[in-house]
């Protein structure tokens, strides 16, 4: 296999690229000028320096401090009352990015598949539970599901619900998913501003 076979197949790993797209971006790679190619490998290198996974929500961060928790989990201002479970980073920041809400977040790594026996390995579905342990002792009230509208995450819901429902009993939390506002087969990443809003008013 060439260089070219093989920078495609990097590409390809890309979530939503297939064989088409990869080798786009591989040919216009070899259209730009060495000093192009020379910075995009300089920027990939520095991004895997100065990047880390939060402790606590396992989003990635650039922090060239070296802290173990995120500027979101560590600020005294996040409402530690309600926790939003979100399936990747994308998601979080577009909910971010709505400014409507103001808790904290916790990245479950995936979906769960539907067919699956072995589903602890593909989510943080122990580290949620860890977690969900530790904001009960300061003041959890709401745990919000706030997964893409298809059948996976109608499973991961499900799924959510299932593994954490006995422990927020116990502690009296309660647990919403996202409501009318998105469409089904909706991905939160791609939500504007106004159906995300809209989806957290009418949880439930």
């Amino acid at each position: 296999m060439d260089t070219i076979e093989k920078l495609t197949e990097v590409f390809k790993e890309f979530p939503g690229i297939g064989e088409r797209q990869a080798k786009r971006f591989v040919y216009f790679l070899m259209s730009k000028n060495p000093a192009y190619t020379e910075n995009f490998s300089l920027l990939m290198k520095d991004l895997k320096k100065e990047i880390y996974q939060c402790n606590d929500c396992f989003r990635f961060f650039i922090n060239k401090n070296k802290s173990k928790i995120c500027e979101i989990c560590s600020n005294p201002n996040t409402d530690s009352e309600t926790l939003m479970v979100v399936e990747k980073d994308s998601d979080l920041e577009s909910v971010r990015k709505s400014r409507v809400y103001h808790g904290r977040y916790f990245v479950l790594g995936g979906l769960v598949p539907i067919v699956e026996k072995n589903t602890k390995n593909m989510v943080r579905i122990n580290e949620l539970v860890d977690q969900i342990k530790t904001q009960a002792k300061l003041g959890l009230k709401e745990i919000i599901l706030a997964f893409s509208l298809n059948p996976q995450g109608d499973h991961t819901d499900f799924y959510v619900r299932n593994q954490i429902k006995e422990m927020t009993k116990t502690h009296d939390i309660k647990i919403s998913s996202l409501g009318r506002g998105l469409s089904t087969g909706t991905e939160l990443e791609y939500s504007d501003n106004d159906t995300i809003k809209n989806a957290l008013k009418n949880r439930q």
